[in-house]
C-alpha cells in the first residue's frame, strides 16, 4: 500500500493481495468495510441486513489461516455482501418484502458457497426491490437505493444495493443477479462493471430460476480485472443443475482474459429493442456513438446490426414469461395485500395465464432465442444501450401506485437488455461515459454464447484505453 492510500481505495485483488502480504488483516478489511457502512449507508440504502458479528467471527478465522500458512484461496479475506435475493444459511432473507421480513433460509445458495470457499467474507445482505421484478431498487422495508453520483436518483436494479455498495466505496465488489438487466442496469447507473454470465455459468442451485431460464449470479466490481476474478470464483455448474456453460480450456481463466488483447474483433451496433418508441435520449446516444468511435480507434470494425431482428412477438413473450415468475411466490393468501402495487399487478398476470398460454410464450422465446443468436453470429461482439435514458428521479417509476403504469416505464427505460436474457448470451457493462452533470452512462457488450472470454479481454482493453478506477462520487472520501 502506497501512503496516503485508505483500504476501500483498493480493488478486490489489491486487498487479497495485501492479506497475502501480511499488509493488512482480514479482520482490518472487515472493520473498514463496516465503518464504511456506518457512516454512508443511511443516505444511500445499500443494505437490508448487516451482519457485523458473524462477519467479524469470519474474518478472525481467515486470520488464523494467514497465520498458520499454506495456500490461501485467490480472494481471501477480502468483504463482500450478498444480494437479498439469495438465500443465507442463518441470515435474514427478505426478497424485498415485508411478506418475507423475518425469513431466515437454512440453506446457501450455491454461489454464496463459492464465494466463501473463494475467501471472501460476506458482512450482509444487499438492499433489493420485492422479489427481483423491477429495474431499480425501493421496498417497505428499508426504501430505495440511492446512486451515490446523485442521491436524488434511483440506484437502478434489482441489483441496486449491491452496486451502491461498490460505488461508494463500502465493498470492493459485490454480487448480483440478472433477470432481465438486474446487474447491468444497476452497473451503468452507479459507474461500474457488471458482468451478466452466459446461461449456465453460474449455478441457481439449489431452487434456479430454470423454467424461464432467464436468470443468473454475476458479479459488479470497479474494474474488469476484478470483476473476472468473481466470476471466476462464482463459475462452474453444481451436480443436478439442468444446463451449464462448457468449461473453459485446462489452465484458462476469466482473470487471465483480462490481461490479453482481444484481437481485431467485428462489432455490431444493435440499436433494435422490443420497445419501438423507446428512443435514446441525447447522453445516451452520444455515449453510444462515443463508444463506437473508441472501439473503431483501437482497431474493431464496427457496423450496424441489420434491423428487423426482433419481431413483433417477442417483447409480450417476455412479459408473459416474466409474470411466470410471480406466480411461484409462496405468499399467503392472507398477505398478498401486502405486496408491492408493482408485485400484485405482475403476480395477478401469471396467474392469469392458462397453461397453454405459458408453454406457447416459453417457447416463442426459445424459437426467437436461436433465431436471433444464429443472425448475429458473423459478430464476435454486439454493441448496445444499457437504458435508454440517464439516472431516473427515485419516484420516477412508481410514485403513482399504478403497477400497470409503473411496469410500463421500466419497459422504455430498460429497453434493451431483456432480450440477452432471452439468448442466454453474456452481457458487460461498462462505464466509458458520463454526463455533464456526472452521472454515468454505462455500454453494454454482448457475447457469442460461452464467450464470457472476448468480453472480459475487449473490457480490458477499454478500460485500459480510457480508464475509469480514478472516478469516485462525492462520498467516497
Amino acid at each position: 500500500m502506497t501512503s496516503g492510500t485508505q483500504l476501500h481505495d483498493l480493488t478486490a485483488l489489491e486487498q487479497a493481495a495485501a492479506v497475502r502480504a501480511g499488509e493488512v488483516s482480514p479482520v482490518e478489511l472487515v472493520e473498514h468495510a463496516l465503518r464504511r457502512v456506518e457512516a454512508l449507508d443511511a443516505g444511500l440504502g445499500a443494505f437490508l441486513t448487516v451482519t457485523p458479528e458473524r462477519a467479524l467471527a469470519a474474518a478472525r478465522r481467515a486470520e488464523r489461516r494467514v497465520r498458520d500458512g499454506g495456500g490461501l484461496p485467490p480472494l481471501h479475506g477480502v468483504p463482500t455482501a450478498i444480494k437479498d435475493l439469495n438465500n443465507t444459511a442463518g441470515v435474514r432473507t427478505t426478497f424485498g418484502s415485508t411478506v418475507f421480513a423475518d425469513s431466515v433460509p437454512p440453506v446457501d445458495d450455491a454461489v454464496v458457497t463459492r464465494l466463501a470457499e473463494a475467501g471472501t467474507i460476506s458482512i450482509g445482505k444487499t438492499n433489493t426491490p420485492e422479489f427481483g421484478f423491477p429495474c431499480y431498487t425501493d421496498n417497505a422495508l428499508v426504501g430505495p437505493a440511492r446512486c451515490p453520483w446523485d442521491p436524488t436518483r434511483s440506484a437502478g436494479g434489482s441489483s441496486g444495493g449491491a452496486a451502491v455498495a461498490v460505488a461508494a466505496g463500502m465493498l470492493p465488489f459485490a454480487q448480483g443477479s440478472d433477470g432481465g438487466g438486474s446487474i447491468r442496469i444497476p452497473a451503468s447507473v452507479n459507474g461500474l462493471v457488471g458482468i451478466k454470465p452466459t446461461r449456465g455459468r453460474v449455478s441457481n442451485a439449489p431452487y434456479g430460476s430454470e423454467v424461464t431460464g432467464l436468470g443468473t449470479n454475476g458479479p459488479l466490481a470497479r474494474t474488469v480485472r476484478d470483476a473476472a476474478a468473481v466470476l471466476d470464483a462464482m463459475a462452474g455448474p453444481v451436480t443436478g443443475d439442468p444446463a451449464w456453460a462448457p468449461p473453459l480450456p485446462p489452465g484458462e481463466t476469466f482473470l487471465a482474459a483480462a490481461g490479453r488483447e482481444p484481437g481485431r474483433l467485428r462489432i455490431g451496433r444493435h440499436l433494435e429493442s422490443p420497445m419501438p418508441d423507446a428512443g435514446l435520449e441525447p447522453a445516451v446516444q452520444a455515449a453510444l456513438d462515443d463508444a463506437a468511435r473508441l472501439l473503431q480507434d483501437l482497431g474493431h470494425e464496427v457496423e450496424d446490426v441489420p434491423s428487423g431482428l426482433l419481431g413483433p412477438d417477442v417483447l409480450g413473450a417476455f412479459e408473459r414469461v416474466w409474470t411466470l415468475s410471480g406466480t411461484l411466490l409462496p405468499v399467503p393468501p392472507g398477505q398478498v395485500g401486502e405486496l408491492q402495487p408493482l408485485t400484485r399487478e405482475l403476480r395477478a398476470r401469471g396467474l392469469a395465464l392458462t397453461a397453454q398460454q405459458a408453454m406457447e410464450a416459453l417457447t416463442a422465446l426459445r424459437l426467437f432465442a436461436r433465431r436471433f443468436v444464429t443472425a448475429t453470429d458473423r459478430y464476435d461482439v454486439l454493441l448496445a444501450p444499457v437504458t435508454t435514458m440517464t439516472p431516473r428521479p427515485l419516484d420516477w417509476f412508481g410514485a403513482d401506485g399504478d403497477g400497470a403504469a409503473d411496469f410500463e416505464r421500466q419497459k422504455r427505460y430498460a429497453a434493451f437488455t431483456a432480450v440477452f436474457n432471452v439468448t442466454g448470451q453474456p452481457a458487460v457493462s461498462v462505464p466509458l461515459s458520463w454526463t455533464p452533470e456526472g452521472l454515468p452512462v454505462g455500454t453494454m457488450l454482448v457475447g457469442r454464447p460461452a464467450d464470457e472470454v472476448t468480453l472480459v479481454s475487449l473490457a480490458a482493453q477499454l478500460e485500459a484505453a480510457r480508464p475509469w478506477r480514478h472516478r469516485h462520487p462525492p462520498s467516497w472520501d
